[in-house]
């Protein structure tokens, strides 16, 4: 089992950049993928970003593509989403998620493949 925390949400103006962490509990992170997800009020979560176990695979929504990037430490059981150029389009509650994954290269990009998810943390974009 694995515990998730997340933090660096906040409120930000359009082209700004913030860095969201997920700080994972446990001695077994680097047998999980690890993704970010969002949720827009009155919206669906909706994949953002995965990255896979040994962090050498990674894909991206393509709302999200050329302007965010995340990464992973498996020493400091940590995933980062660094996000650049921020849309107002880019507001919802980001999620941290992870999922045991059966190799070190696959990325995992459906909600139903991740087996435990972080309480959110806000980002707000302004215009």
């Amino acid at each position: 089992q694995v515990q998730l925390v997340e933090s660096g949400g906040g409120l930000v103006q359009a082209g700004d950049s913030l860095r969201l962490s997920c700080a994972a509990s446990g001695r077994t992170f680097s047998m999980y993928a690890m993704g970010w997800f969002r949720q827009a009020p009155g919206k669906e979560r909706e994949f953002v970003s995965g990255i896979s176990r040994s962090g050498g695979s990674t894909v991206y929504a393509d709302s999200v593509k050329g302007r965010f990037t995340i990464s992973r430490d498996n020493a400091k059981n940590t995933v980062y989403l660094q996000m650049n150029n921020l849309k107002p389009e880019d507001t919802a509650v980001y999620y941290c998620a992870a999922g045991l994954s059966p190799n070190t290269i696959v990325v995992l990009t459906t909600i139903g493949t991740y087996g435990y998810w972080g309480q959110g943390t806000q980002v707000t974009v302004s215009s």
